[in-house]
């Protein structure tokens, strides 16, 4: 495993990378972040890490929407299924944690599709930050609510939700 910091407007993120591949970006206070292991190589050079770094400093800066760094979030079959899902709300709108499990086929699945919401390890390029509450609130975010909102913001997807994106 391979990691580096990445400063960003919102704070300092944790980056990790495993076989060429993104594992794991986090805020230094998301509750779900790893401890570091000694196996564990600091590198900032680390072709992932500094591409990440790159695509994040554009996203800040309002010129990238997309991200094609190689990534591979770990977590259950289910996780994996909710990630892809997330991965799948497009840049500047939001959608509910209901529609996602409707999407999923699985419609009473709401509270879970908000837990594996909350696992996502790999922060804002899965885009967990998307998913709000059915009344239109912010609910949960590994990285604080202040960032969640932080990050609508920035996409001024805020009170945009998109109703019939997993209608």
């Amino acid at each position: 495993m391979r990691y580096d910091y990445v400063e960003t407007p919102l704070g300092r993120m944790l980056v990790m990378s495993d076989a060429g591949r993104l594992v794991g970006l986090h805020f230094r206070e998301d509750r779900h972040q790893p401890m570091l292991e000694q196996a564990w190589t600091r590198d900032s050079g680390d072709a992932v890490i500094e591409r990440t770094r790159y695509q994040l400093a554009e996203y800040f800066a309002g010129t990238r929407r997309e991200f094609d760094v190689p990534m591979e979030p770990r977590g259950t079959p289910f996780q994996q299924r909710v990630w892809t899902v997330l991965t799948g709300i497009p840049y500047g709108t939001t959608t509910t944690y209901g529609r996602m499990a409707r999407r999923l086929g699985q419609p009473t699945a709401t509270r879970a599709v908000g837990a594996a919401n909350g696992r996502n390890p790999i922060s804002i390029l899965v885009p967990c930050h998307r998913a709000i509450g059915a009344d239109g609130s912010l609910t949960g975010y590994a990285g604080g609510l202040e960032r969640k909102k932080a990050l609508l913001e920035l996409e001024q997807a805020w009170g945009t939700r998109t109703g019939d994106l997993f209608a």
